[in-house]
């Protein structure tokens, strides 16, 4: 077996030609509520735009807000396009982000992610980043992160994209580690994954944020029967129907397939690929209107708002076969939460 050391290498070879003109920057303190002692890590490039995008880019177990921040490309991209971005850091030994206690499943309850939204609403109040263009996105323990965040607080967030991860509450228990979630045994109906989302800011009614869900068919740390049920569960919660509007073989490439649940949730499927889905970040961009190209939901600069109602019926388009958004080379993909660590191509 490899070893993680060689491992690690390998990665840092692999990304050191998509490596940010600036560093990463940390917030020490002083940025609100923050009962677990997240890390604050941001990149802003050189110039940023006028009230700018922000990503929330969080990233999987055994990681860091460096090993994200190094092994994607949404720094790299910022300073293209002139949004900020976080990455959150966890402050545990096994860096897994707390996904399963009740105070970090609630609006305001504490827990990691009370810590993240005040990281968001610093950056909204001190660096002018425009509140109706904020996103959050993950890898694996960060996908699940990404889940969280989109239930708690919902109000932050126009949009979101995670990789293999599993649906909000699915971890919910007194362990870090739900091995029934894990293992793809946790099953609910969409209206009661719904209803736990609701449940986690009661009385809310305004805009949720459009969901983008990555899984491997492959995937034996976190089984790809999680992905249906998150399909199950955002569908629900964005008054969609289970039943896939569109589906596109071999989307955004050769293996992949692509389903759309009205448009405000998008799901990809990717045939044999492991723990975890390569990060394709242009796709990201698109979903979040940064850059052109993305769903008709989706305003460039800015978003539509994402409570909408069911569209029935499935259209089956044409196959086709195209190279992931941001073109070829090499991507990474990352071991967590008991995975192992490999360095994908396309």
């Amino acid at each position: 077996m490899v070893s993680f050391k060689t491992l690690f290498a390998t990665l840092a070879a692999v990304i050191g030609a998509n490596a940010a003109a600036g560093s990463l920057q940390q917030v020490s303190g002083g940025f609100g509520a923050n009962p677990n002692n997240v890390g604050f890590y941001y990149y802003k490039p050189s110039k940023v735009a006028a009230k700018p995008a922000l990503i929330v880019a969080i990233h999987y177990c055994t990681g860091s807000a460096q090993a994200y921040f190094s092994g994607t490309q949404y720094a790299t991209l910022a300073d293209t396009y002139g949004y900020i971005v976080i990455y959150p850091d966890s402050p545990r030994s096994g860096k897994c982000f707390d996904v399963n206690t009740p105070q970090t499943l609630s609006h305001n309850g504490g827990g990691d992610s009370q810590g993240i939204a005040s990281m968001i609403t610093y950056a909204i109040s001190t660096w002018g980043v425009d509140s109706g263009r904020v996103f959050v996105t993950g890898t694996s323990s960060g996908a699940m992160m990404t889940n969280v965040m989109a239930g708690s607080y919902p109000n932050l967030f126009q949009a979101a994209s995670a990789y293999s991860g599993v649906p909000f509450g699915c971890f919910a228990g007194s362990s870090d580690w739900n091995s029934a979630c894990a293992n793809g045994q946790t099953s609910k109906t969409p209206q009661q994954w719904g209803d736990l989302v609701r449940a986690a800011y009661p009385g809310y009614s305004g805009p949720r944020p459009r969901m983008m869900l990555w899984h491997g068919t492959a995937d034996t740390t976190l089984y790809y029967a999680n992905f249906q049920q998150e399909i199950n569960e955002w569908t629900n919660v964005l008054g969609q129907s289970t039943t896939a509007t569109t589906t596109t073989q071999n989307d955004p490439q050769s293996g992949y397939t692509h389903t759309t649940y009205g448009c405000v949730v998008q799901a990809y499927s990717a045939s044999g690929v492991g723990h975890t889905v390569p990060v394709h970040e242009s796709i990201d961009l698109q979903w979040f209107g940064i850059t052109s190209g993305g769903p008709s939901c989706v305003t460039t600069g800015g978003t539509t708002p994402t409570t909408t109602t069911g569209i029935g019926g499935t259209t089956t388009t044409p196959k086709t076969t195209t190279t992931a958004a941001g073109g070829g080379g090499t991507q990474v993909q990352y071991g967590q939460c008991g995975g192992s660590l490999t360095v994908a191509a396309d």
